[in-house]
């Protein structure tokens, strides 16, 4: 039995190709990009150290750990262990949960408020702190 079928393969497109390409309508805002940890951890772990006019060679052998890896955390090029972070931290004279306050400080001051997406309308109650207005949904 012999086949006269085609020896090609069948190829399957892993995304759909599009028909035309697509006209710039109108420019898209970009969505605001959420912060990475590293990077706040590490602008809150320098703008502590400045602070207190110290170098990074103090602070690192203060916290056991190398000049350069401090530096990269600083920088938001690494990832840090707990462990590291409360080193750092404490090198700083500063606690794990002071970190972690300051980095959220931080978080908060950059995030944009964004509008609540719910099926019903929640009762709104609202109220004010030492942070202003503060509105909570019941």
């Amino acid at each position: 039995m012999s086949s006269h079928a085609s020896n090609r393969a069948r190829v399957i497109p892993l995304r759909p190709v599009p028909a035309e390409p697509a006209a710039p309508s109108e420019p898209a805002d970009p969505a605001p990009r959420e912060p990475l940890w590293r990077d706040v951890v590490g602008e809150v772990l320098r703008r502590e150290r400045l602070a207190q006019e110290r170098t990074l060679k103090e602070v690192a052998e203060a916290a056991r750990i190398s000049m350069p890896y401090l530096s990269e955390l600083e920088r938001g090029r690494k990832e840090a262990s707990s462990e590291v972070l409360a080193a750092a931290a404490h090198a700083l004279g500063l606690g794990l949960a002071d970190l972690l306050a300051l980095s959220h400080r931080r978080l908060v001051r950059q995030e944009r408020p964004r509008p609540l997406r719910s099926r019903t309308a929640p009762r709104r109650t609202e109220a004010t702190s030492r942070y202003g207005e503060v509105r909570l949904a019941a």
